[in-house]
């Protein structure tokens, strides 16, 4: 007997929707973790995005949401996927973004927003975030019908890692959210989509520029190899060893380009970098920007004819800084093809050339008075002391090495000299932008990239501040991250008015950069599960990190400073 109600093949498929779509589309490119806050309307993306094999780790704010993925773009080499929702979780997430946009990572927010229908009208949390994002990404899109969702999935997501990295951002309105089509339909939309430039693009460089650069290294009296975090975004560790070994060449790293080769490397010339960089007559600069950290490669910092040999991924960045001869691509490839072209003739600065030796002597001297300063306990602790028994406490980790992340004032500029880097991508820090608050976020990224990797936080009271409710996220995802607070009351550390400063009818309020005298940062941790530490003496801090470190589970070390002990950030102090 016939079926008195036959339903078509249309009702019979099984339907999805927008939520699902996105999700199958971002597995599919091959987005392995997302960072986020949830809420209407993106609760159901995140809980797809789950089921689709892809680990959602969920923060307190956007704000260390968005720095987390920009860090894991950097660590991972891929986008850093960053969920919003609509309006003020946009307007959160844009320090995430403009963090990758400007240290150059990969990353893409993807943000909520109101009904295409209701645009203009002041509905729920309605923002223009098309134009909100302009400023800080290198592509953006909206999202208007379900149809389009892989395609431009598929487009943020590339366009982020292609030539220079940087940020992407789609947008999805509410009503799109809802929308649905046949599974056979959603099939044939993403398997349209090509996956061609997905892992970024590696831009050719011509044999004629290469031969320039050797032509140009072998007749320098006074070379300089500098190499940044574009370099060790790139995985060129290798050939730079290759290239410094080959040449007997001394080198330089920024901050972030530290461990690409180990600090303790006989060519370091990080404990000699006034002599390093205003000596040198040939520069080359791999992966790093002749920006404000390299003192925008002018004097008097640097020689007045110094030649400088730019290799970097991004032409416009070459013709902005006008070097005397620039490769354009990327550090990885440029290095190989410079290191074949050394092989067939190849040269070496002995180390007892004139150059090296006085690198090499000056490394020599000032890292032994650095010593001198380390050696000695003292208590109330200044910066150095438990900065020393920190790195001691690393080192012993061995391989894999710890990830470090720093940042603060004297926190970070102190823990620059003093902590030591041995392997590439280990350190991250407040970077090109001199971002505070990012300490939280990146520790997060780093223990999800590198799950194998102990994560140190080395941070300023001052910056625990901006994420210290992230801990509770530590706890709840149970990461390896052990946070140390140096704690002195305050940025800077506590109240440093001059007397005639302190004045007027409000004088008697805390100065503008003092917090709570001795502050119990480490309770905060345990009101989550975690452990905390309180130390004032090198036996109680030595005995924290030996336990907390063999534990690895999180926990917060809250270090007692001297308030008095250190000074404004050294790098920035004349800005101020």
């Amino acid at each position: 007997m016939a079926d008195s109600n036959p339903q078509t093949l249309e009702t019979l498929e099984t339907l999805i929707d927008s939520n699902l779509l996105i999700a199958q589309s971002l597995a599919k490119f091959g987005v392995e973790r997302m960072f986020g806050v949830v809420g209407i309307p993106v609760t159901s993306i995140a809980n797809r995005a789950v089921s689709a094999g892809i680990r959602f780790i969920a923060f307190h704010n956007e704000q260390s949401a968005g720095y987390a993925a920009s860090a894991y773009g950097y660590l991972a080499a891929r986008p850093g996927v960053l969920l919003t929702v609509s309006g003020p979780g946009c307007v959160h997430g844009l320090a995430g973004l403009s963090n990758a946009a400007i240290n150059t990572w990969p990353m893409v927010m993807i943000s909520g927003s109101c009904d295409q229908r209701d645009v203009g009208r002041g509905d729920f949390q309605e923002l223009d975030q098309i134009e909100a994002v302009k400023p800080y990404v290198k592509f953006a899109a909206k999202v208007t019908h379900i149809s389009q969702i892989p395609n431009l999935v598929f487009e943020v997501l590339s366009q982020s890692v292609i030539g220079r990295p940087g940020a992407c951002y789609l947008d999805v309105p509410s009503d799109v959210l809802h929308q649905k089509v046949s599974e056979f339909e959603a099939n044939r939309l993403l398997n349209e989509v090509e996956r061609v430039g997905i892992e970024g693009l590696r831009l050719g460089i011509g044999s004629a520029e290469v031969g320039k650069a050797v032509s140009m290294i072998r007749a320098a009296e006074r070379p300089l190899i500098v190499f940044g975090k574009g370099a060790a975004y790139a995985r060129a560790e290798d050939e730079l060893r290759r290239f410094v070994e080959r040449t007997g060449i001394p080198f330089l790293p920024t901050p972030m380009g530290k461990g690409l080769l180990p600090d303790t490397h006989e060519l370091a010339a990080t404990a000699a970098r006034s002599l390093a960089i205003g000596k040198c007559d040939v520069a080359v600069v791999v992966g790093a920007r002749l920006n404000w950290l390299l003192h925008f490669g002018e004097p008097p910092k640097w020689a007045k004819d110094v030649k400088f040999i730019l290799i970097d991924v991004s032409k416009e960045e070459i013709e902005l800084r006008k070097p005397h001869l620039g490769l354009v691509g990327d550090a990885r490839e440029a290095l190989r093809m410079i290191n074949e072209e050394i092989k067939d003739d190849p040269f070496c600065f002995a180390r007892s050339h004139p150059w090296v030796e006085a690198i090499s002597r000056k490394s020599k001297d000032n890292v032994a008075k650095l010593e001198v300063q380390l050696a000695k306990d003292v208590v109330p602790f200044n910066f150095f002391t438990p900065m020393r028994i920190i790195r001691d406490a690393i080192l012993a980790e061995g391989s894999p090495a710890p990830i470090l992340v720093s940042e603060g004032a004297n926190t970070m500029d102190v823990g620059r000299s003093v902590l030591v880097q041995t392997e590439p991508r280990t350190r991250l820090d407040a970077g090109t932008w001199g971002t505070m608050g990012v300490g939280l976020g990146y520790c997060i990224a780093a223990a999800v990239a590198s799950p194998d990797r102990l994560v140190v936080a080395v941070e300023g009271d001052s910056g625990f501040g901006f994420s210290a409710m992230e801990v509770e996220t530590l706890v709840r995802y149970q990461l390896p991250v052990i946070v140390i607070v140096f704690n002195n009351g305050g940025v800077y550390g506590g109240d440093r008015r001059n007397p005639e400063e302190i004045s007027g009818p409000y004088k008697d309020d805390p100065a503008p950069t003092s917090f709570v005298p001795g502050a119990a940062y480490h309770k905060l941790i345990e009101a989550f599960g975690g452990k905390g530490y309180l130390v004032g003496t090198p036996e109680e801090l030595k005995s924290a990190l030996k336990e907390s470190f063999s534990a690895r589970k999180p926990a917060v070390i809250n270090v007692t400073i001297d308030p008095y002990a250190g000074s404004e950030s050294g790098r920035l102090q004349h800005k101020n």
